[in-house]
């Protein structure tokens, strides 16, 4: 057979290949493949010959003749993942729903054409190299319900309109170097989690910025600042909150610890006045340590896990009840350290369970000789007497 007769075999062949995908699919699907390449120990693509058919592609999931999902790389756990660029070709996918990369080492900006994808609801680009801003223009795509770009290298600000996105229920947008202030998100009804953690964004929230559909929120490492009171009240689905390590002041809402939480992280922020909850605490882990909190410890608190009251300004008593509760080892971790505690009623030859800390060092009292302290409480175990007069 001669050459000619090879290349009308091959373009048959090819063609009924086209044939089963839409030809503007099938095009976008070779760009985007041109673009990105598998590092070393990742053979993802080894099933991308466009000889045959491109819905039975590794990643690929077709409805009749369009793509539907894209899964680029290998979704096993520790898969080196791929490198290159999106290619502004995953624009013409028009039926996408769903977009997600492993991680790996992708590089370059967001394609503006993401804009395109009218149907898409899922979109994940995390544990990558992404730089650039957030494309504004994604707030055009109305049926968006998982935004996920976490571990990435994204800077400028968080575009208002993904604030306004209707059927937004995840926004996952921590560990990136994103700056400006919080957008609103009071019209995103469905919104259940908001990550935002370890960027650099800065301002306060707004009374009504969050919606209170809310169960899970992450702003910590950031550079936030003023009350959050009036917008926490609001938000009594919470089962996590984290708004640690930022520049926050006011007080603590008092009916915040009657939320159906597990997890309160409100360390290292600016803040102040009496810690009240209204009923008994049943949240499993709360750190209000390294604010300036005052008043006494409430016996309420007694039935938290894990409760960490260090480098604060609580003065009195420490409650009997959380001597009992430590006792039994219903407590595991209890740090009182660098505060003006005054006293603590537990028998010096109680024995407290090898499962629990107790640290109350630098205190105004003497200390229980069995004690489990962090290293970082330092080595002095009472505070000077001169500090303990006010």
């Amino acid at each position: 057979m001669d050459i000619s007769s090879y290349s009308i075999l091959f373009i048959c062949f090819l063609h009924s290949a086209r044939a089963i995908l839409e030809p503007n699919d099938f095009l976008a699907l070779q760009s985007i493949r041109k673009a990105l390449h598998d590092v070393p120990g990742s053979n993802f693509f080894a099933s991308w010959d466009f000889t045959a058919d491109p819905c039975n592609f590794d990643g690929v999931y077709c409805a009749a003749d369009k793509v539907i999902a894209l899964n680029l790389g290998d979704p096993r756990a520790g898969s080196p993942g791929l490198t290159g660029k999106i290619d502004t070709a995953i624009g013409k996918l028009s039926a996408l729903a769903e977009l997600t990369v492993v991680p790996g080492r992708i590089y370059g900006p967001l394609p503006q054409s993401l804009s395109q994808l009218k149907n898409l609801r899922f979109l994940g680009i995390s544990r990558n190299f992404i730089s650039g801003e957030i494309p504004a223009e994604l707030g055009q795509l109305r049926n968006l319900r998982t935004i996920d770009f976490s571990y990435n290298q994204l800077a400028g600000v968080i575009p208002p309109s993904i604030g306004k996105l209707p059927e937004l229920t995840n926004l996952i947008l921590g560990h990136n170097r994103l700056s400006g202030s919080v957008p609103s998100f009071a019209s995103a009804q469905s919104l259940t989690r908001l990550d935002l953690k370890h960027n650099s964004l800065s301002g306060s929230l707004g009374p009504d910025s969050l919606p209170p559909s809310l169960q899970y929120l992450s702003l910590s490492w950031n550079r936030l600042t003023g009350p959050v009171e009036l917008v926490l009240n609001r938000l009594n689905k919470l089962n996590y909150l984290d708004l640690s390590l930022n520049r926050l002041t006011g007080c603590i809402p008092n009916q915040l610890f009657s939320f159906p939480l597990t997890n309160l992280q409100l360390e290292r922020n600016l803040f102040s006045g009496p810690v009240q909850p209204v009923n008994e605490v049943t949240i499993q882990t709360v750190d209000l340590s390294y604010n300036r909190l005052s008043g006494e410890v409430s016996p309420l608190l007694a039935s938290v896990q894990n409760l960490y009251l260090n480098n604060n300004g609580f003065t009195g008593q420490v409650p009997g009840s959380f001597v009992e509760r430590l006792l039994d080892a219903s407590i595991q971790i209890l740090y009182l350290q660098h505060n003006y505690l005054t006293g603590i009623a537990i028998n010096p030859t109680a024995e407290i369970p090898v499962s629990s800390s107790l640290c109350l060092q630098y205190n105004c009292m003497v200390p229980p000789t069995q004690m489990t302290c962090p290293f970082k409480a330092g080595t002095q175990k009472i505070r000077p007497a001169q500090q303990c007069n006010h």
